[in-house]
């Protein structure tokens, strides 16, 4: 049983959801605005949203493993859970994915699974992503599905969020 999605309770998210985006751009930087929501939160600051086939919001997610004690709660997974919820269906073909950073294995792999079309990430993750940094997916022919993955786009935001943050609770340590 996973805890409510305390994001659904924002102003944020009543505000977006299902609402129609014009373009890569403005999708990203809602999943900017996510992400800051996420830092706010103490969380590493990521966001995602998924987009229908229509371009409408049907899932919005912030990394939420220190509120949830569950690492499984990556802001993708919680997009993802919160469009196939909406859904009604756990495939969300024509469907698109817009995340603050490059996706890890865990999350790639819930991806797949859910056959979205597109994956567009802002900042590059050299340790742990796998769209085009350690692993690069379309190198593996034998994968059952493939999706367009997409980087960069809005990169030194989201780059700029994270290193802040991760700056910031470096300080705090001290």
């Amino acid at each position: 049983m996973y805890p409510s999605n305390r994001l659904q309770r924002t102003p944020i998210y009543q505000k977006n959801f299902f609402q129609e985006i014009n373009n890569d751009e403005q999708a990203m930087e809602l999943a900017l605005q996510l992400a800051q929501l996420g830092a706010y939160w103490q969380e590493v600051p990521v966001g995602a949203i998924v987009l229908d086939g229509q371009n409408r919001v049907i899932g919005m997610g912030v990394n939420q493993t220190l509120y949830g004690h569950d690492p499984t709660q990556h802001a993708e997974i919680v997009a993802l859970r919160d469009a196939s919820t909406f859904m009604g269906n756990y495939r969300l073909p024509g469907s698109h994915l817009y995340v603050s950073l490059e996706p890890c294995m865990m999350c790639m792999g819930a991806l797949l699974h859910a056959r979205l079309e597109r994956v567009i990430y802002g900042a590059s993750d050299p340790k742990t992503g796998v769209c085009h940094s350690v692993l690069h997916h379309e190198q593996y022919a034998q994968l059952n599905h493939h999706t367009t993955i997409e980087g960069g786009l809005l990169q030194e935001q989201s780059a700029t969020l994270l290193r802040s943050f991760f700056k910031a609770r470096r300080e705090k340590k001290r």
